[in-house]
């Protein structure tokens, strides 16, 4: 499953081209809506909204711009991840193509971390990904910001 925008969805597609799987897309898997930020540089942003950017970074609720609050992103989100995963076969695997706010704000939510604390899981750079999977109280984040695979255990057999 993916967002409907289209970074997200291109990405999606390729993943969907190699395993013959078919993508299901949602706008609720899209990116935090940042207001008045939107297409803004970071320093533009500091430059124009300093207190209200100090304020996010201090882990406040924030409408970034009169945009979204990420415990509003992690709504929407999140609920349509666990609905997916809910339906999955026993030791099925869901692949969730989104963009980096939103995967950091639904992980901190299926983790039941406080939204104040969502920061302290970094960020997630392009193309690379998360890893939750079922612990004994719920679930747990096994790999963050991965970007390449484990280079596979070659026997000395042929």
């Amino acid at each position: 499953m993916a967002s409907d925008l289209q970074r997200a969805a291109a990405t999606a597609a390729e993943l969907a081209a190699l395993t013959g799987h078919t993508v299901v897309h949602d706008s609720a898997l899209r990116e935090t809506y940042a207001g008045e930020w939107q297409g803004l540089t970071h320093h533009e942003i500091v430059a124009r909204y300093g207190e209200q950017y100090a304020a996010w970074k201090r882990g406040e609720p924030v409408r970034r711009g009169g945009g979204e609050l990420e415990t509003e992103v992690a709504d929407r989100a999140a609920p349509v991840v666990l609905g997916h995963a809910d339906k999955l076969p026993q030791d099925g695997t869901l692949v969730v193509v989104s963009h980096g706010g939103t995967i950091r704000t639904t992980i901190g939510r299926l983790l039941g971390l406080e939204a104040r604390h969502w920061e302290s899981l970094g960020g997630l750079s392009n193309c690379c990904w998360s890893v939750l999977g079922e612990g004994a109280r719920g679930w747990r984040l096994t790999e963050h910001n991965a970007g390449t695979l484990p280079e596979p255990v070659l026997g000395d057999d042929d």
